[in-house]
């Protein structure tokens, strides 16, 4: 009896609008999930019950109208959602109606989910954690707030981030979201990456047609190797493959023919004169693609061929120019990861996204945002997401795949990581430094700023000289004086949350990055405080320490995590890094 007490005393007071959300008669999959999402986060967020009607012929006196229809024409006459981009959102108040909408299929989800991140203050940090504050007396300003997202393709690729809400929620795009029709719909691949031998499959042409592959040092080969693309009969069979693909699957928006994942491109007279042209073996790439995107534009108008520049490929051509149809996936592998990519130290990288950006106006980035040998480890990349972002959005970039950790929960900074990634896709302008702390704070709790003090030194560090994708547990921003503090900051990130369940949790799992550097270090570790007469900060106990480390990562979390099953593309799994370390 209470509670409807309550419930009665709270309606008076909030706003009328908040307390109905208008849908219209022709909306949409994603219109409609919008305005359910909408009404229940408001109910929350005002504790008034929010309720969902669709109106056919006029509009509520007082209202939120979620979507797009005539009478959104009638009511916001100067807001025309149909001249909207595709994911282009608009915020507007008339009087006391509310209109969020935007083009489709994503707009007015967008809306949405701006309206409640940027007016109503909800995060989405995880799929396990949304903060959703109390406000009964929630108010909207009377102005206009019309955005579209900086990239047209947006993909924070980190394992445990490919849920279709979250994703939605923090406006990305990626290909392995759970993004169906009524959460916007996702950007379709027809073959991911590294495509040659998908397309062309050397156990089915080899044998008899040699020729089909890459002349190495006078030997035709498949081993570790390419295509001949000036090939006619190799162009004709890529061609048939992508129009399969595309007939079987008239979801796909994007093909990709690219090279494998090794080095030794064709050398034949034909390749080698278009390479040597070009000043880069991406001279026969681009004349691939634009020769099969030129075979298929006109039955698939709406599809594109995707190739990449990486490795021996990275250095655009000097005239081959990309058709409009064919997007150029250039690739920051050997980069500096610790500084940023307009850095002296990235150089070459910076001239050739200039290079490219000359040269095509679809432009993606393959982007590399943890350590892939060391999933676990610490990888100081946290300062130079935002400027790499800007420089990307900066050179024309249109389309960003982040790969972190995708192949289990448990990475170092995860969670951090995809959100403040998923904030930056969507406007690169923000503030990258005072995201990195929201976050901390938002999830963390009163742990954050010990954590982000833990964060900064190994940033700091970092920066020092070259950090790599690759790196090992003895690379100059992991020594025993930085790791010492990094330990200090994150006990004292534990005392601070020790009293609250969900915290601790949050912490122990994120505190599995840093010891895996004294588990690995643990003998030398011991020699240097031994020498440096400082005490001990850790158990004595090696082995149990290395056990109680593997309980917490196989531990059972919040609905949406799932236990650590690898702690390295490689595979590895926890339990074989322990016994290693316990040796």
């Amino acid at each position: 009896m209470l509670s409807l007490v309550v419930a009665a005393v709270l309606a008076q007071h909030v706003d009328k609008a908040w307390q109905t959300v208008v849908t219209l008669p022709d909306a949409t999959p994603a219109e409609t999930r919008a305005a359910e999402e909408l009404a229940s986060t408001l109910t929350q967020i005002t504790g008034a019950k929010a309720e969902v009607i669709t109106a056919i012929r006029t509009l509520p006196t007082a209202c939120v109208v979620v979507g797009r229809g005539p009478l959104v024409d009638k009511f916001f006459p100067t807001a025309h959602p149909d001249k909207l981009g595709d994911e282009e959102s608009l915020m507007m108040r008339k009087g006391s109606r509310i209109l969020l909408t935007g083009g489709r299929p994503r707009g007015t989800l967008y809306a949405v989910s701006r309206f409640l991140q940027k007016q109503a203050g909800v995060r989405y940090w995880t799929p396990w954690a949304t903060s959703i504050p109390k406000n009964p007396s929630l108010h909207m300003p009377k102005q206009d707030d019309r955005h579209k997202p900086a990239f047209e393709y947006r993909d924070p690729y980190w394992y445990g981030f490919m849920d279709g809400d979250w994703q939605w929620h923090n406006f990305a795009t990626g290909t392995d979201g759970k993004l169906d029709a009524s959460r916007g719909g996702t950007t379709v691949y027809g073959g991911f990456v590294h495509t040659f031998n998908e397309l062309v499959p050397p156990a089915k042409y080899f044998k008899d047609h040699p020729e089909y592959y890459s002349l190495v040092k006078g030997k035709r080969t498949v081993d570790n190797a390419q295509l001949c693309t000036t090939n006619q009969a190799v162009r004709d069979i890529i061609v048939a493959g992508v129009q399969k693909i595309c007939r079987d699957d008239r979801s796909v928006n994007i093909v990709s023919v690219s090279q494998n994942d090794c080095y030794n491109p064709c050398e034949c007279p034909q390749c080698k004169a278009v390479d040597d042209r070009e000043g880069s073996h991406a001279g026969t790439m681009v004349e691939l693609a634009n020769y099969v995107a030129d075979k298929i534009k006109a039955e698939f108008p709406k599809v594109a061929i995707d190739t990449l520049a990486y490795q021996y490929t990275r250095k655009p051509p000097k005239t081959v120019k990309p058709r409009p149809n064919v997007i150029v996936r250039l690739c920051s592998i050997e980069c500096d990861f610790g500084r940023p990519l307009d850095a002296p130290s990235n150089k070459d990288f910076a001239d050739d996204i200039t290079g490219w950006n000359r040269l095509t106006d679809r432009l993606y980035i393959w982007d590399y945002v943890t350590n892939f040998a060391h999933y676990v480890q610490p990888f100081p990349n946290y300062r130079v997401m935002g400027p790499n972002l800007r420089f990307f959005h900066q050179h024309g970039v249109k389309g960003v795949f982040e790969e972190g950790a995708y192949q289990s929960s448990g990475s170092e900074m995860t969670e951090m990581r995809a959100w403040v990634l998923a904030q930056l896709l969507d406007d690169p302008t923000q503030d990258d430094h005072a995201l990195v702390a929201e976050f901390l704070n938002g999830y963390y709790g009163a742990a954050g700023p010990h954590i982000l003090h833990a964060l900064d030194l190994l940033a700091t560090k970092a920066a020092m000289k070259k950090t790599w994708i690759y790196d090992g547990p003895d690379i100059h921003y992991l020594d025993f004086d930085t790791m010492l503090t990094v330990e200090k900051d994150w006990q004292q990130a534990a005392a601070a949350v020790s009293a609250n369940k969900d915290l601790t949790w949050r912490v122990k799992i994120a505190r599995l990055s840093p010891h895996t550097v004294w588990l690995r270090r643990w003998d030398e570790f011991q020699a240097s405080a031994k020498a440096k007469g400082v005490a001990w900060p850790l158990p004595s106990d090696k082995n149990a320490f290395a056990q109680a480390w593997l309980a917490d990562a196989l531990s059972q979390g919040p609905k949406g995590w799932t236990p650590m099953t690898v702690v390295n593309e490689g595979s590895k799994t926890p339990q074989q890094f322990v016994a290693e370390v316990s040796k």
